[in-house]
């Protein structure tokens, strides 16, 4: 993460000069571009043009484009949800729907994942959203350290998944769009290399795989690694210690 001398969470929101113009209008247009066109398509200039509005009126709003993405990724955070008010739902439940909610709101926007972890996430939906997840996890028991432990565990497993997302999508762009395409593709090039490997076992799993859907056989690939994920968590929860400051938790 960059090192930043301010931040536009850290002061005032200015209001607007134009009462066609306001910070809210403009992290709108620039979400629309990103999901249009891409993070190599945002500048200030080109958001200024699709405002029609000069450079400079949005310099009034945000002092650079680094100011624009904490804006736009803030925004992105605001549509994850956190079923925390809905009664008999187990905690298990609630960060399940938060990793689903979260896995689907940055398919919607594949160019703010790269963001994630590089961008502070400081701005009012990120620090809502992580605050109902770490709810309720110390809600269901989990203490000290081990509620960040449990909670970055959450979102760093949907992270991973949302970038291999992004290389299945430029593939998918690739191949027209077609998900059984990519893998007719490049079946018979691990078919080969399998084969010159002596991997047979590798060579039978990706065979079987051939037939399915692939995107029937990543949602149930989500599925597996989450509930066995929420599955080694409970046993933490009832196996809990509490690690000191600075010390891995112990292995089991």
């Amino acid at each position: 993460m960059q090192k930043m001398a301010g931040s536009v969470w850290t002061r005032e929101k200015r209001q607007a000069k134009a009462p066609t113009l306001g910070r809210e209008q403009i992290v709108r247009e620039a979400i629309a571009l990103l999901d249009g066109e891409g993070a190599d398509a945002l500048s200030m200039r080109r958001l200024a043009a699709r405002l029609k509005s000069g450079a400079t009126s949005l310099y009034w709003h945000v002092a650079n484009k680094d100011e624009l993405l904490d804006l736009v990724l803030d925004e992105v955070y605001g549509e994850l949800k956190v079923p925390l008010d809905e009664e008999g739902l187990r905690w298990r439940d609630v960060v399940q729907r938060f990793a689903y909610s979260m896995r689907d709101t940055l398919a919607r926007h594949l160019w703010a994942v790269p963001l994630v972890g590089s961008r502070p996430a400081i701005g009012p939906n990120a620090l809502r959203a992580m605050s109902h997840l770490t709810g309720a996890l110390r809600d269901a028991g989990f203490a000290g350290y081990n509620v960040d432990y449990a909670a970055s565990s959450v979102t760093v497993y949907v992270l991973g998944w949302a970038l291999s997302e992004v290389s299945w999508q430029r593939m998918l762009a690739q191949s027209g769009g077609d998900p059984r395409a990519v893998v007719a593709e490049m079946g018979p090039l691990f078919e080969k290399a399998a084969e010159a490997a002596n991997y047979p076992e590798l060579l039978e799993g990706y065979q079987r795989m051939q037939s399915e859907d692939p995107t029937v056989i990543r949602a149930l690939a989500f599925e597996f690694g989450l509930v066995s994920l929420l599955d080694g968590l409970a046993v933490r929860l009832e196996q809990q210690e509490l690690p000191k400051r600075g010390k891995r938790p112990a292995r089991r």
